[in-house]
């Protein structure tokens, strides 16, 4: 059995997450007193017993579900088992932060404040209302992109989210968006709908928001991972501290190619997944893509249990 450990993006966020980890483990309890720490703030309040509107704007979410992944992977550690234990990682979009972080590429600390500063930059980078996100279901990457292309019409409109073969994330100005939409179904999707976003994330509206990431992440240290992350631009694996980089300033405005990054664990062997955090988003996508793939998912302290027995008896 070689298995890949992936960790959630934006929309798995739910008031409550990770506090039963927190109350079972110590390791997990720390991670969300190093984010408050990090934020000079009670991030983890809002996160437990907060508003869910409040905790869904990006600049909230994003570290609060990088905090609820690692509280996990803390939580499996102190079990026995480590990242290490994988042969690969992979995140879906903020989620990529935290397969870094897991793998011991960038610190908890610094993911934190990194994905603040993100989710500051990709709120600010267009105005609230001229952007949107629109799920196509029913229709594949290369009818969605020539849906796009065609609904664009002078705005930005592109592809931004490859997420299973039923499911392609377009992304832009709202009118050319809600042109993509009626365009859509016209060509036969079987649902096409607004996303509740704040911002139209992934694509060229967010380069204001990819240039404030390259100043942020020269600053920060960035090691080798200690297992290969499979990096959302390129869907294939990457471990040189300068590449990371790289790619995660492309990540902004560039899509996320999470089919295609599941696709090329399958070739490299992974024959599990476990989804690590809040939700269980991805395991869905991952049995749309490749139904041979068995999935788990990590997000309590009976999920630790049972992948702790699995182990045992596998």
């Amino acid at each position: 059995m070689t298995t890949a450990f992936v960790f959630p993006g934006q929309g798995a966020q739910a008031i409550g997450m990770g506090k039963a980890l927190a109350e079972a483990y110590p390791a997990a309890q720390a991670v969300f007193d190093e984010v408050d720490a990090a934020l000079g703030e009670k991030l983890s309040d809002l996160i437990w017993n907060g508003d869910i509107a409040e905790l869904t704007l990006t600049q909230n979410a994003q570290p609060a579900l990088m905090a609820t992944s690692m509280a996990a992977m803390r939580a499996l550690e102190s079990e026995g088992v480590k990242v290490t234990d994988a042969a690969m990682v992979a995140g879906h979009s903020l989620g990529e932060y935290s397969a870094l972080a897991a793998a011991g590429a960038i610190s908890l600390g610094d993911t934190a404040r990194l994905l603040r500063t993100r989710g500051l930059a990709m709120q600010n980078a267009v105005p609230v209302g001229e952007g949107a996100m629109a799920a196509v279901l029913g229709l594949d990457l290369e009818a969605v992109r020539a849906v796009a292309e065609e609904a664009a019409q002078g705005d930005v409109c592109q592809a931004a989210n490859d997420n299973d073969p039923a499911q392609v994330v377009v992304s832009g100005t709202k009118a050319a968006v809600e042109r993509a939409i009626d365009l859509a179904k016209a060509k036969g999707a079987k649902r096409a709908i607004l996303l509740p976003v704040s911002a139209p994330f992934h694509c060229a509206l967010m380069q204001p928001a990819a240039q404030e990431m390259e100043h942020a992440l020269s600053e920060t240290e960035i090691n080798a991972p200690c297992v290969p992350v499979i990096a959302n631009v390129r869907a294939g694996a990457v471990t040189d501290p300068n590449e990371i980089r790289k790619l995660l300033v492309q990540q902004v405005t560039g899509a996320v190619r999470w089919r295609e990054s599941v696709l090329a664990m399958a070739a490299q062997g992974v024959t599990e997944i476990w989804e690590i955090g809040a939700g269980k988003a991805l395991s869905g996508m991952i049995r749309r893509i490749d139904r041979s793939i068995a999935t788990r998912q990590v997000g309590t302290p009976d999920d630790v249990a049972a992948v702790v027995k699995h182990i045992k008896e596998g």
